[in-house]
């Protein structure tokens, strides 16, 4: 049998006995009756709990619409054209409206990177600008605690929507929603005081009900005043196969039961090993964001197994701390206690990886230096076929495999 997984731009292939493979995790069989441009507008023809976008607006309206940075997956240059167009329609003048790209913790954008994310039209139609060009607003703060710290032109404006993709976070439960919110416009303290949440058990993947982290980010999205949400769903390609819009917290609950019957993945039981990527580009570009694949995949690795993890890692760690808090750690056990006692924006994915490495070995597959990769106490391997060869070399024939190309969206649940 042979397995494919993406790898950057590029493809990496594995051999395995047919009779070793337990499940190859992909989406579930679904028919999606509208796609790409053509799903945003039935999304916004029939919005969930609010009215259409072109009668909530009024002429003289600041807007702020806003959308994902280049290290996320959503098309904006699908969703933007028929909100701005909604927008125009009910009098909104073009020069009243401004594209935000939430850039959370993530670097600013080159010029070239939002005329691509905006698509030519757009961003040549309106204002399009980084969350931290034009400073930060203090809003209030949570029940928590976190502050409400918004980037200026969002704060300000008189109308707030907030665009992005749906698909299961590690900690938050999922994206989309409030989360174009805290993090994607805040402040790095603001993210700070959100994320010491993570460590709570319910703070999990697929976790919307009682899920604290949430909670926090769905009130720093009331306590700004979003007014409306498009957020779409992608199938393993990166297309759009279903979208969402009206209501922050309504439309985004039906758009996570849509993905819930897309990718939550169950399995038999768990395997010795899992080989999981996170697809390829963009979201294999550094360590950072391939740790999302990483998380998904110990769901599905029995105890003292082995992950092949596949991420091209061009960019390297992708994060100054990560990499710091990853370099400066004696063992795995030391990156948990140090979350625990020292909670650190970016530190706080490297005790991610800490929790997993608990569990199993990992087997990295990137373009990292090697040594790079045995210091943050992870194997490094030139290929997939070279990580599983050395895993039966050492354990022996007859390893059971769970196999998970797009890492990232699905979500393994071992039936009870």
């Amino acid at each position: 049998m042979k397995l494919e997984y993406g790898f950057g731009k590029t493809t990496e292939y594995l051999e395995i006995e047919d009779s070793c493979l337990i499940k190859e995790l992909m989406s579930n069989e679904m028919v999606h009756e509208h796609r790409g441009a053509e799903a945003v507008e039935v999304a916004l023809e029939n919005p969930i709990g609010k009215g259409k976008l072109e009668d909530l607006v009024k002429p003289g309206m600041k807007v702020a619409i806003v959308t994902s940075d280049i290290s996320r997956p959503l098309p904006s240059y699908d969703v933007l054209p028929s909100v701005v167009k909604r927008l125009i329609k009910g009098g909104v003048r073009k020069e009243d409206i401004t594209v935000v790209f939430a850039l959370g913790s993530h670097r600013k954008h080159t010029e070239e990177e939002k005329k691509h994310l905006a698509g030519e039209e757009v961003y040549n139609l309106v204002k399009c600008e980084d969350s931290t060009d034009s400073g930060f607003v203090h809003m209030g703060e949570t029940s928590h605690g976190t502050p409400v710290d918004v980037t200026r032109t969002v704060a300000e404006a008189d109308f707030k929507i907030c665009l992005g993709n749906i698909e299961f976070h590690y900690f938050a439960g999922y994206s989309g929603g409030y989360k174009a919110i805290m993090p994607g416009c805040s402040t790095k303290d603001a993210i700070q005081a959100n994320h010491t949440m993570m460590t709570d058990d319910r703070s999990c993947a697929g976790n919307n009900i009682d899920n604290p982290l949430r909670r926090d980010i769905d009130e720093a999205g009331a306590i700004c005043g979003v007014d409306y949400i498009v957020n779409a769903v992608l199938d393993e390609h990166k297309k759009i196969v279903y979208a969402v819009a009206g209501d922050p917290v309504e439309a985004h609950k039906v758009g996570c039961s849509y993905l819930d019957k897309m990718y939550r993945c169950e399995i038999p039981q768990r395997a010795d090993i899992v080989v999981v990527s996170q697809g390829g580009a963009p979201k294999d570009a550094n360590l950072y964001q391939t740790q999302k694949a990483l998380d998904n995949s110990k769901h599905a690795v029995k105890d003292g197994g082995s992950i092949i993890l596949i991420g091209e890692c061009g960019e390297g760690f992708g994060s100054a701390i990560f990499e710091e808090w990853l370099r400066a750690a004696k063992s795995p056990d030391e990156l948990v206690e140090r979350i625990n006692r020292e909670f650190k924006l970016g530190g706080h994915k490297a005790a991610a990886i800490g929790m997993v490495e608990q569990k199993a070995t990992i087997y990295l597959v990137s373009k990292m230096p090697e040594e790079t990769v045995r210091d943050i106490f992870m194997v490094p391997c030139k290929s997939v076929q070279e990580a599983y060869d050395m895993i039966i070399a050492k354990k022996g024939k007859g390893q059971t495999v769970i196999s998970m190309p797009f890492g990232g969206a699905t979500l393994p649940i071992v039936r009870v």
